[in-house]
């Protein structure tokens, strides 16, 4: 414990740092010298921890300040309560679901960011500032006007200032994908997609009666030949791209490509529908195709897949004002509305900079994982680079679903290629999504169980395909 050098000589527990004003607020490092010396057994299970009002007289700190900072040790599980008879360190929790989930697509936790923190404070000014009564009654679709203004802010990034009278606040990416399905095609239609494609759009194609018909890609995305050639001959009524950090493939196209087929979609009249989660994350992602070709693109960021899944909030651009009335309108049919206490949350959060503290966080967190993926899975790692995500080729004696059913039995969850498909031609790979674990060692323990079932042939219970 060099960081946390024992100060016996005046009178502190053993494990305490030395606080300093330069290394983030002092309740936290308080509770990461907890967290170290319960990792190298200075603390044990069952030992009694100094009352909060000692604690705070011997380091002359606010009893708030030990107060957060025995919380927050309560959340990590390092500690627990006693009554009259004080504060002990926990016995370790067992694991009651052992299953480590590299399969949902999530944004990690970040180090260093209080979310608890985060969501009291902008749950508190929310509370402050708004009419509560309007907080639990019905709106009208489409998100206020004060939740369009920060759906701008957040896009500003990629497109510069907004006119945010053209963007609509939507409950979720999926919900604005099923209502553009349903408000820009009919029974039958066809919609182009890459040969692997985000299975919430297949879901929806699917329960709509829409043909998902898929275009051939190279190492930078869809092809343009082959996208005109498709135009032409199924008249499609849709194109949909994932363009940045794609999901699966974890691909970004660059910008001549883009540009290639923005101005393919415009020779051919066709909408092209920009489903863009993960462009804040990646590092100098290329202009969005809706920036380059803004009359023909339609264009979704999803807050939840690059913040936290719990916050339902999407902004959805949409240029033409038939084409939103036609939208909002398919959207009201099955979501009225994002939830209003939801919708003001996201809106506190980007108007106020929580919003963006917590992407910073989330980024520098998803490289660092991305880097573990990386020694790890050393030769087979598909890459992803800032994304939430990793796609891996297999060996040839391993199939994907194979590979994926083995997995599981050694309790991990991966998604095989085949969740992705839009055409018949066979992938032989898996998406490991990486911030689903909040812990980073089960993380670290999962992918390096993954690694070894790789670096092995399937057992003959898993030879079949």
């Amino acid at each position: 414990m060099s960081q946390l050098r024992a100060i016996q000589d005046e009178g502190l527990p053993s494990w305490l740092p030395r606080l300093a004003g330069n290394k983030g607020p002092r309740f936290l490092q308080i509770a990461d010298a907890l967290q170290a010396a319960v990792a190298d057994g200075s603390l044990k299970p069952g030992d009694r921890l100094p009352p909060q009002r000692q604690l705070a007289a011997q380091l002359d700190l606010d009893l708030t300040t030990v107060t957060r900072a025995y919380d927050e040790a309560r959340r990590r599980n390092l500690l627990e309560g006693r009554g009259a008879r004080g504060t002990y360190v926990a016995a370790p929790k067992v694991e009651l679901s052992p299953v480590l989930d590299l399969s949902m697509n999530t944004p990690p936790p970040p180090d260093g960011v209080d979310f608890d923190d985060l969501l009291q404070q902008g749950l508190s000014q929310v509370l402050m500032r708004a009419d509560n009564a309007s907080l639990m009654t019905y709106h009208l679709g489409g998100g206020s006007e004060a939740d369009r203004k920060a759906g701008a802010s957040w896009l500003a990034p990629m497109f510069g200032q907004l006119d945010a009278g053209q963007l609509l606040v939507c409950p979720g990416a999926q919900a604005a994908l099923a209502a553009l399905i349903l408000a820009l095609t009919a029974p039958g239609d066809v919609i182009l997609a890459e040969p692997l494609a985000y299975p919430g759009l297949l879901a929806a194609a699917r329960q709509f009666g829409r043909r998902i018909l898929a275009v051939e890609t190279d190492q930078h995305g869809m092809l343009p030949d082959m996208l005109e050639q498709a135009c032409r001959r199924h008249q499609p009524a849709l194109v949909y791209l994932n363009p940045t950090l794609q999901n699966p493939t974890a691909l970004t196209m660059p910008e001549r490509r883009r540009k290639e087929l923005a101005a393919i979609a415009r020779r051919c009249k066709v909408r092209i529908v920009e489903d863009d989660p993960y462009w804040r994350l990646a590092d100098a992602a290329p202009p969005p195709l809706a920036a380059l070709a803004p009359e023909q693109v339609i264009y979704i960021s999803t807050l939840s897949k690059c913040l936290t899944p719990g916050l339902r909030v999407a902004f959805v651009l949409i240029r033409d004002p038939q084409e939103r009335e036609r939208f909002l309108a398919a959207l009201r049919s099955f979501a009225l509305m994002v939830a209003p206490l939801t919708a003001a949350l996201a809106t506190q959060w980007i108007l106020d900079g929580s919003a963006g503290r917590l992407l910073e966080g989330v980024r520098a967190e998803a490289r660092l994982r991305q880097r573990m993926a990386g020694d790890i899975l050393a030769g087979r790692y598909g890459g992803g680079g800032d994304g939430l995500h990793v796609w891996l080729s297999l060996p040839a004696y391993w199939h994907s679903a194979q590979l994926a059913r083995a997995a599981e039995s050694e309790g991990i969850a991966v998604t095989p290629a085949e969740a992705f498909a839009t055409g018949d031609r066979s992938v032989n790979a898996i998406r490991i999504s990486l911030g689903s674990i909040k812990d980073r060692g089960r993380l670290q323990a999962g992918l390096q169980r993954l690694s070894h079932l790789l670096a092995r042939r399937p057992e003959p219970a898993f030879t079949g395909c």
